[in-house]
């Protein structure tokens, strides 16, 4: 029998005290329902983190402005005694390249992280955790004896798959974060697009319509209204408003924004009407949107396949079946 009574009248089930299990299931419950109460309760604003980001942006191109000399420009770069020590460690190795320190400073900015000394420690992890990770793999297989009973060659396999993931865990890291806010800046451009030709046509300037349609798409889609809000504080900021329309290209990892940036250059430079060139962008865009969510539509049978074949199809077989199966045997 599966429900058993023991002689000290406590029910089982397969063997297990079925109050141990009650109480098991209870605990988990009572911590999904504290869980989800404290998710509700603390509800940040998206935009409230990136404000502060901003304001910190805006104070620097201040003191950049009204500072004189390049000894008081130097300091309004954020240094950390850390970065500085990795950054003179590797100089002393000759493993730290110029292009490489740019090539990481794109990246952790297209991932929304400001902080450029960030790239010198992306750069130290590339050299340091192979090696804590590789040696610590190869001490726990060759020398505590893990995983006896493989052969050489899958020991050596697990030991380099360790030391290859060592080296790029900080790059798919942060080409993880640079998918998905790129991600969330497609979907929210072409809205962001119709409310610039909105503003064009309103009689509004740059700078003042790039920092409403921020404000107005902050909620909703809070990566690009991060950087239309620092675009719009470089524009007004900035000694060439060429500058702070490349940096949002610079920051952004997406085709479809430097085509923004290539026309709003060409309407400052050339003096273009700017709302019937966007206008046309954001057809553009709208259509490419389209057909992005026509081929996930095209997907979606070859997609549903193996659920259905897996999943779905048994359990119609044994719903439809097992009444009539129950029966044979019961007439057999």
């Amino acid at each position: 029998m599966l429900f058993t009574i023991s002689s000290n009248a406590r029910p089982e089930l397969y063997g297990v005290d079925v109050y141990y299990v009650a109480t098991f299931l209870a605990a988990i419950a009572c911590g999904a329902v504290m869980l989800a109460i404290y998710a509700a309760v603390t509800v940040k604003d998206p935009m409230a983190k990136r404000v502060k980001a901003l304001n910190e942006r805006r104070e620097q191109l201040k003191a950049g402005i009204t500072a004189s000399t390049a000894k008081k420009r130097a300091k309004l770069v954020r240094n950390s005694d850390t970065t500085d020590k990795m950054r003179s460690w590797l100089s002393s190795m000759k493993v730290l390249q110029e292009d490489q320190i740019k090539l990481a400073q794109q990246r952790l900015a297209q991932a929304g992280i400001r902080r450029k000394e960030l790239a010198v420690i992306i750069i130290f992890s590339r050299l340091v955790m192979p090696i804590i990770l590789g040696g610590s793999v190869a001490l726990w297989l060759y020398g505590l004896g893990g995983l006896a009973d493989w052969t050489p060659f899958k020991k050596f396999a697990v030991f380099a798959t360790a030391t290859i993931l060592g080296y790029k865990a900080a790059d798919i890291y942060v080409n993880n974060l640079v998918a998905k806010r790129t991600d969330a800046i497609r979907k929210g451009l072409p809205d962001a697009i119709d409310l610039l030709v909105i503003c064009a046509e309103a009689g509004l300037t740059v700078d003042t319509a790039f920092n409403r349609v921020a404000k107005e798409l902050g909620r909703g889609y809070p990566e690009l209204g991060d950087e239309f809000a620092l675009t719009a504080i470089e524009l007004g900021f900035l000694t060439e408003r060429r500058m702070a329309f490349e940096n949002l290209a610079y920051r952004v990892d997406l085709d479809a924004v430097k085509g923004v940036v290539t026309t709003m250059i060409q309407t400052e430079k050339y003096g273009t009407p700017l709302a019937s060139a966007l206008r046309v962008l954001s057809a553009e865009f709208r259509n490419d949107r389209m057909m992005r969510a026509e081929e996930k539509a095209a997907r979606l049978p070859a997609i549903m396949t193996i659920p259905l074949i897996l999943f779905i199809l048994p359990t119609l077989f044994i719903v439809i079946l097992g009444p009539a199966a129950c029966s044979i045997s019961d007439a057999f």
